[in-house]
């Protein structure tokens, strides 16, 4: 059972949520007067040490919180701040949950599933306990997926247009060590795949994550190669963002 999924059977994380949500919601009320750590600890019946990790908590989600020292100080939000808009059903909840669960392999999908938990920390407590109702309903496998570091690599480089440095593992065996141009991924036949321009080759290449033995990020940036290089995608294929994105 996935991270996400399993969050939602510990009360504790709930009833944790909640007062975060609460916590941001009382300090935008507050306004520039902010608040103090031990009001804010006698508000929820919690320590001020625990306080103090909810409020920078809140702060990695986005908000931003301000603290100011002695006499008169305390913590509160910048004017400019506001609580994101998010309006989900429990089901729409619940679909985002499965979709980071089920396709854990993928890449970017560490941050995909640190997004999810941000739009599930700002969600009202009512959506947030019948999507715990309902997401004890959807299971999901835990497949195997690349080693951490090397889809860290991966994924920096397609980010930031540099050069891989690949140990490929051939499908006989064979081993090779590539400098790649990242293009795309691409998922295909049950796997996933880095789609670049192998300097070795001197030509487009697709190179299975689950091959790829270790990988390094260089300082050499791409040259320019692109998307319509490697063609169309199939016809039962299509870019993540989907039929209506830019």
């Amino acid at each position: 059972m996935s991270l996400f999924l399993a969050l939602f059977w510990h009360d504790g994380v709930v009833k944790r949520a909640e007062r975060l949500h609460a916590m941001g919601e009382l300090l935008r009320r507050r306004g520039t007067r902010g608040c103090t750590a031990e009001r804010l600890a006698a508000e929820f019946g919690v320590s001020v040490r625990t306080v103090k990790r909810d409020l920078a908590a809140l702060e990695t989600s986005g908000l931003p919180v301000w603290s100011r020292p002695g006499p008169g100080g305390g913590y509160g939000l910048a004017a400019h701040a506001s609580l994101p808009p998010v309006s989900l059903t429990p089901a729409q909840a619940v679909s985002l949950l499965a979709a980071v669960s089920a396709a854990s392999d993928a890449p970017y999908s560490d941050l995909a599933a640190a997004g999810v938990g941000k739009i599930l920390d700002v969600l009202d407590p009512r959506t947030r306990q019948r999507a715990h109702e309902l997401a004890a309903r959807v299971w999901v496998n835990q497949t195997e997926s690349t080693a951490r570091s090397v889809r860290s690599a991966l994924e920096q480089g397609m980010t930031d247009q540099k050069v891989l440095r690949l140990e490929y593992l051939s499908a006989d065996a064979t081993r090779s060590v590539r400098d790649v141009e990242p293009v795309l991924f691409g998922s295909t036949g049950g796997h996933w795949y880095l789609v670049g321009w192998c300097r070795l080759r001197d030509a487009m290449r697709w190179f299975r994550l689950d091959r790829i033995q270790t990988a390094s990020v260089t300082k050499d940036p791409c040259t320019g190669h692109t998307v319509d290089e490697v063609g169309a995608p199939p016809p039962t294929a299509r870019p993540v963002n989907g039929p209506h994105g830019g």
